[in-house]
């Protein structure tokens, strides 16, 4: 399945820092897919399809990411995506995201509460990560050793696995998925050159105020994810008011790719009525 295929659907809006892109599809309640890190809204082809017919998707591409511009100046992705928002008139919508993207949810959940109606995360718990997992670990090295050395091969490789998780080899994982995997990083790591400054401002002491987040708050999992992605968010959803998880057999870090059939059948469960519906703690999709 290539990723490319809806480029011409990319519509882009103005910031004070360049324009952000992002694809928009459907009509009805929004809902807004925040992609992982240095992928694009790709990632989320067959959420588009499967959930345009009835809601309005908004796919965004992060700053750095996909079509959207660099930063050349301080910025949070929560301020992007408020800012998009109310540039589409898109509030409150609910917000799903996996890895970074989830991280985005949460950060604008706590910065930008008026604009958030229910946030679902995967792989993730807030935009303060803890990793203590030997394997994530001896990865994340690794990454760091190909970075150092300009291996951007070696890098983008340790991405790889480190998103088909701990219990396979890429090699066992959907080659189809590995490829669009591949190909997405690539194109994020081409935007940027080596030494650019980091412009990115974390929002701090997430992990405390996440217990005043006031909306549903779903914890998305790959069965097969990293022991410490699965732990924050668990974290997360037991730390917020109305926090719940559920199980996608048969994936890794990125869940709505290599199990979309089960994905989806979670995410509309939430989506009928997040404010007191299953799933609940334990739940497990359908297999593949």
């Amino acid at each position: 399945m290539s990723d490319r295929g809806a480029s011409s659907r990319i519509r882009t809006f103005p910031t004070a820092d360049g324009l952000l892109a992002y694809r928009e599809e459907g009509t009805g309640d929004p809902l807004v897919l925040l992609h992982g890190g240095f992928l694009d809204h790709g990632m989320w082809e067959a959420q588009i399809r499967a959930f345009a017919p009835h809601h309005r998707v908004i796919a965004p591409d992060a700053r750095g990411h996909g079509a959207s511009a660099n930063a050349t100046r301080p910025f949070r992705p929560a301020d992007d995506l408020a800012a998009l928002l109310r540039y589409l008139d898109a509030a409150p919508a609910v917000l799903v995201g996996i890895s970074v993207g989830g991280a985005t949810a949460v950060d604008t959940a706590l910065e930008h509460p008026g604009l958030v109606r229910a946030v679902v995360v995967g792989g993730v718990g807030t935009s303060e990560p803890v990793f203590e997992d030997p394997w994530i670990r001896k990865a994340q090295a690794e990454q760091h050793r190909a970075l150092a050395a300009g291996d951007i091969a070696g890098w983008i490789a340790a991405y790889v696995r480190i998103a088909c998780g701990p219990h396979r080899t890429p090699a066992d994982a959907d080659p189809d998925v590995v490829r669009r995997l591949h190909d997405m990083v690539s194109r994020t790591v081409a935007k940027h050159t080596a030494g650019e400054p980091d412009h990115l401002v974390p929002v701090t002491d997430t992990w405390r105020r996440a217990a005043r987040i006031a909306v549903p708050v779903l914890a998305l999992h790959g069965a097969l994810d990293n022991s410490d992605h699965l732990a924050m968010a668990e974290r997360l959803v037991a730390t917020v008011p109305d926090g719940r998880s559920a199980t996608v057999p048969g994936a890794a870090h990125y869940p709505n790719m290599e199990n979309p059939a089960g994905y989806n059948t979670l995410l509309a469960r939430f989506l009928e009525q997040p404010a007191d519906s299953s799933p609940r703690p334990g739940t497990a999709a359908p297999g593949r």
